[in-house]
């Protein structure tokens, strides 16, 4: 299998909008092959193992599903279970301790 090749945007107004919604100081977005952050740099999430592999956990089901394919479960789930019940995010709280979740994932 071909790398995933992503990339990081710190700083990010879309993961501020989130950080606000979950009432968190810092989070990562992940849309497509991009990593959001906001209130961490991209030295603070690299040094995270865990956090990494919850976001990549999120790129590998964006290329499973499409982005459309995504979204569209991710917000479907949100609207009826919540954040911590929706099946995605628990996939990627399970892919916290994969230690192979991170193979085929470069970062740029």
């Amino acid at each position: 299998m071909k790398n995933i090749r992503c990339r990081i945007q710190e700083n990010s107004w879309l993961a501020r909008v989130a950080a606000r919604s979950l009432r968190v100081q810092s989070v990562a977005v992940v849309v497509g092959r991009t990593i959001y952050l906001h209130g961490a740099s991209r030295e603070r999430f690299l040094s995270d193992i865990s956090w990494m592999r919850h976001e990549a956990c999120h790129i590998k089901q964006y290329q499973q599903y499409g982005k459309i394919g995504f979204l569209w479960r991710y917000l479907a789930e949100y609207l009826q279970k919540g954040y911590y019940n929706n099946s995605l995010e628990a996939a990627a709280r399970a892919a916290e301790e994969d230690s192979e979740i991170l193979d085929g994932i470069e970062i740029i």
